[in-house]
């Protein structure tokens, strides 16, 4: 609103806004939110579900609201209690409004649950589901770009859609050819065919989170930069800034980032191979131990290594 209508003293929350649309409508309206847990990765996003349940307590309790008993997870209340989250909200619980079953992983619904196990460094959980998954959802990582290239167009048939992806914070992957600064042209990317060189068939240009979130391919190259390292049993989270690598102190920017990587991890609707450089003990920017801990990491969940 102030960058692109020049409203320069808005200071509505995004649910706030968004319902007061439909609350000027004269007899009755309905929003519909389909919620998707850990997919925070933008500023302005991080009060997730609570948010919407802010604005309708302080703004509009006048709205009905139903909701799911199941948004109790952290990835959606942010540790709040479901007493706390609905407290002065004129709701009815619906169990059926809870989507069991994914959709964009039709070969295994344990896709993302694995994904959340892995982020969360919960090992047993991941390497359970690793071994469930794994048959009819390949998941596997390399150390070599080339490898990973040529994989996805081995095992992809037909018009099945592939392509490279990464964090927008991926800033050392340049020297790879993953250059996550270069904004890709979304239709040509996810719709043009193969003959087209702006077409993720081409396996040139990279899409970022800000890109893929809510789309999907059917493979997928996911490249692991430094900002997301694996250290002594936890991940460490940077931001690359100037000609370094800098801590992220922010629970709220360490939040973007791990969903950065959890929706660039959920995106294939059938499998993917993840890109981990080897690193280079003369450049203070990717030097090996960046990387290896990650790798360590994958091996010790039970991910194959290509």
């Amino acid at each position: 609103m102030k960058r692109k209508k020049g409203v320069l003293d808005f200071n509505m929350s995004e649910p706030e806004f968004l319902i007061s649309i439909l609350d000027r409508h004269t007899g009755w309206a309905t929003i519909v939110c389909l919620i998707g847990g850990g997919q925070e990765i933008n500023k302005g996003e991080s009060a997730g579900i609570s948010g919407w349940f802010e604005s309708l307590r302080t703004t509009f309790p006048h709205w009905d609201v139903y909701i799911s008993d199941k948004i109790t997870d952290s990835e959606y209340s942010k540790d709040m209690s479901f007493a706390d989250l609905a407290k002065g909200v004129n709701y009815k619980i619906i169990e059926d409004l809870h989507l069991s079953v994914s959709l964009r992983s039709f070969r295994s619904e344990n896709v993302s649950a694995f994904v959340k196990a892995l982020l969360d460094v919960n090992v047993p959980t991941a390497k359970k589901l690793y071994s469930e998954i794994i048959d009819d959802y390949p998941i596997i990582f390399t150390r070599n770009l080339d490898v990973a290239k040529k994989w996805v167009l081995d095992i992809a048939k037909g018009s099945q859609r592939y392509g490279i992806i990464a964090s927008s914070g991926a800033k050392r992957l340049r020297k790879h050819g993953v250059w996550v600064q270069n904004k890709i042209d979304a239709p040509n990317w996810f719709l043009n065919g193969k003959e087209d060189v702006r077409s993720s068939y081409f396996l040139e240009e990279t899409a970022t989170e800000f890109d893929i979130q809510g789309l999907e391919l059917d493979w997928t190259i996911v490249c692991w930069d430094a900002n997301l390292r694996f250290t002594n049993g936890a991940f460490e989270f940077y931001n690359f800034a100037g000609s370094k690598w800098q801590n992220i102190n922010s629970e709220e920017n360490i939040l973007y980032l791990k969903n950065a990587y959890r929706v660039l991890l959920t995106r294939a609707r059938q499998g993917l191979i993840i890109f981990v450089p080897e690193g280079n003990e003369l450049d203070h920017t990717a030097k090996p131990n960046f990387y290896n801990g990650i790798c360590a990491y994958f091996k010790s969940i039970g991910i194959i290594e290509k």
